[in-house]
């Protein structure tokens, strides 16, 4: 009988261990197969954030490459504008400087020979009115048959605005006015100067 017991003891250890290497297999194969899952899980999860970063990072290129775009124009405009200002300053210097007190006066002498049978009203700037009055008016009044009116304007820097009307309509011949006249026909050349 003890070797019945034995044997007994032994085919129990002997199925206990076959159960316990049975189930160990079953645990293993499921975590195999667990293992597969969270692998191809994390492969579909990581080509889902390479492809969502590749779209975001072209995305950011494209945003970049617009505002580079966006920021040249602009610089681009801007050096334009401050070229044309610079151009007009200096245009308007120069208009200045050529229509001193002797030019304006050769200038609205010849008008004022060619319609001073109207009546002529010139605006000048302050200090241009008081030189006129002072040595070439008297002049101006003997050379037209009409009324001659000189009125100082603070709108004017240099230059003159005439009208013979009595001033319900006028020429203006102001720096400003000249420079821009000046200006318009040198910023088309500019232009091709700062496209090229």
């Amino acid at each position: 009988m003890g070797e019945e017991i034995k044997a007994l003891i032994a085919k129990i250890q002997q199925e206990g261990i076959q159960a316990a290497e049975k189930k160990a297999k079953d645990i293993e194969e499921q975590a195999q197969a667990r293992a597969v899952k969270i692998i191809d899980k994390a492969k579909k999860d990581a080509e889902k954030i390479i492809i969502q970063a590749k779209e975001q990072i072209s995305r950011m290129e494209d945003a970049a490459s617009a505002s580079l775009k966006q920021a040249g124009r602009d610089m681009i405009i801007t050096l334009k504008g401050e070229i044309s200002a610079m151009l007009g300053k200096f245009i308007i210097s120069d208009v200045r400087e050529a229509l001193g007190p002797q030019e304006l006066a050769k200038i609205i002498g010849e008008l004022v020979k060619k319609h001073g049978d109207k009546d002529i009203v010139i605006s000048l700037g302050k200090e241009d009115k008081e030189a006129l009055e002072k040595g070439f008016f008297s002049k101006l009044k003997e050379a037209a048959k009409g009324r001659i009116e000189l009125k100082s304007s603070e709108d004017i820097s240099g230059g003159f605005i005439i009208s013979y009307d009595s001033g319900k309509s006028h020429y203006d011949f102001t720096d400003k006015a000249l420079a821009e006249y000046i200006g318009s026909s040198l910023n088309p050349r500019l232009k091709e100067i700062l496209e090229a």
